[in-house]
């Protein structure tokens, strides 16, 4: 493959002829072969609406000309599109500041810039990638704008509609399960009755608390750190050029969050608090789903041999040596995120402790990981939902059977014959594998009559006066 001589501060280096990338980026791509992880897309689509928005307002500070503005926000575009995908090829390993990647963006759009102006960027780069696509900016700014950008994008477009679909087909569960008395269960042992529906209820509220958790989480990811530049004082930027560069993306973006300058950009340079506090609630969502998942996995266990309350859907063949087994394998998948999302917030909160005087230099390691929390959730909700919780039914004779032969059913005498009588009730109908009625009439401390009338599943689901 033919090769060209690009130069940087530090000399020449060879490049592939047909790469958009100039010598900094063929630096980082050489030094840095660390893992097969690489830039999410997603922070490189943010960082093109970022500098997209830079150059917007540098233009409007009569510091960038019309002809280079219009060439760097049409390079902009192509790369919000997805075209030049394979122009970002660096790895999440490089340095902590992620200055690497800034400067793929600045030498990529200032090649596509060059080209549109029709000249040859290998031979006269009419738009310098620090001079102008960099203007008033630095890697220590730019890169955690475009992480909160790439993540409130993220969360708008992929995990907020998923969670809030999947709390719609916990809501249509808990309406068709409503009258379904089913026994309950704590420690793993019989306990007493409740609603079906009012078991799916827990999930719908464990999804509604999610949704405001993140929006919480959101208020901080709103402020952004560009216009610090270097270690925050903003040298070489403008003093309106933060809240100008918010204002264009917030119109370009179409974000429901609109963003704001950080309120102090030393802050906002060297702490990723907003960050541990969204991951948090991502990690508050995995335990959430992971329970979720169990409990739907343990209740639809069998079909013969394990509690089958619930039928699963049955979506593909479940073992490669037993004909006609079925897994719940959409519930292992969900398990399996959550203990993703659990190792990533633990990366999380450690990187984000780690800011040494004006910078923290765990960005990308910060970035890959939240993106991916939020990327995995958001897929595996839906297609947990759409490929599992949806379909779900219930064994209404399995129920009706454990409800009846549940011991728990004592508890409906208590306040009637006091606690020791109905201990006394239920161990002996345990101890001689008789039930309940049976005891309480042999023991002399009610009759069938009496029984019948006190314990009524049903009325043990909701308080009475």
């Amino acid at each position: 493959m033919k090769d060209r001589i690009e130069k940087d501060t530090m000399g020449e280096m060879r490049v592939p002829d047909d790469k958009l990338w100039a010598a900094q980026t063929q630096r980082s791509f050489e030094n840095f072969a660390i893992g097969i992880e690489k830039m999410p897309q997603e922070l490189i689509t943010a960082f093109a609406y970022l500098k997209y928005s830079c150059a917007v307002t540098n233009n409007k500070l009569q510091k960038l000309n019309d002809k280079k503005t219009f060439a760097i926000t049409l390079a902009c575009e192509e790369i919000i599109a997805g075209k030049h995908q394979e122009q970002f090829p660096l790895s999440v390993w490089q340095t902590g500041s992620g200055t690497q990647t800034n400067m793929n963006l600045n030498e990529v759009i200032s090649s596509l810039a060059t080209q549109s102006l029709n000249e040859d960027f290998r031979t006269n780069r009419v738009i310098h990638p620090n001079d102008d696509v960099n203007m008033s900016q630095s890697s220590n700014d730019t890169f955690p704008t475009a992480m909160r950008i790439a993540f409130i994008l993220q969360l708008q477009k992929e995990l907020l509609p998923a969670i809030n679909k999947f709390k719609e087909v916990l809501e249509d569960k808990v309406k068709v399960f409503s009258e379904i008395v089913k026994i309950g269960r704590t420690h793993l042992q019989d306990a007493t009755p409740l609603t079906l529906g009012q078991e799916f209820s827990a999930y719908v509220d464990m999804m509604s608390k999610a949704l405001n958790q993140i929006a919480d989480a959101i208020k901080y990811l709103q402020e952004l750190a560009i216009g610090g530049t270097a270690v925050g004082t903003g040298l070489n930027s403008h003093p309106a050029f933060s809240s100008m560069v918010c204002a264009t993306l917030n119109e370009i973006t179409g974000t429901y969050f609109p963003f704001k300058s950080h309120p102090n950009k030393f802050h906002a340079l060297t702490s990723h608090d907003g960050e541990v506090f969204l991951s948090g609630a991502l990690n508050a969502l995995a335990a959430n789903m992971m329970k979720i998942a169990n409990d739907i996995r343990w209740l639809g266990s069998g079909p013969r041999c394990g509690i089958g309350e619930l039928t699963l859907p049955a979506n593909e063949p479940g073992s490669s040596i037993m004909p006609g087994k079925i897994n719940p394998t959409q519930a292992e998948a969900v398990t399996m995120v959550a203990l993703q999302v659990m190792g990533n917030h633990t990366t999380i909160g450690m990187a984000a402790s780690q800011g040494n005087f004006e910078l923290n230099v765990f960005k990308p390691v910060i970035a890959y990981n939240l993106l991916q929390s939020i990327t995995l959730l958001s897929d595996v909700i839906h297609s947990f939902s759409n490929n599992c919780v949806v379909g779900i039914k219930a064994n209404e004779t399995k129920i009706k059977e454990y409800v009846n032969d549940s011991l728990m059913l004592v508890t409906a005498l208590n306040p009637h014959i006091g606690y020791e009588k109905a201990a006394q009730i239920a161990k002996e109908a345990y101890k001689n594998c008789t039930t309940l009625k049976e005891e309480a009439q042999k023991l002399g401390i009610l009759s069938y009559e009496e029984f019948d009338k006190l314990v009524q599943p049903s009325n043990m689901t909701m308080p009475k006066g």
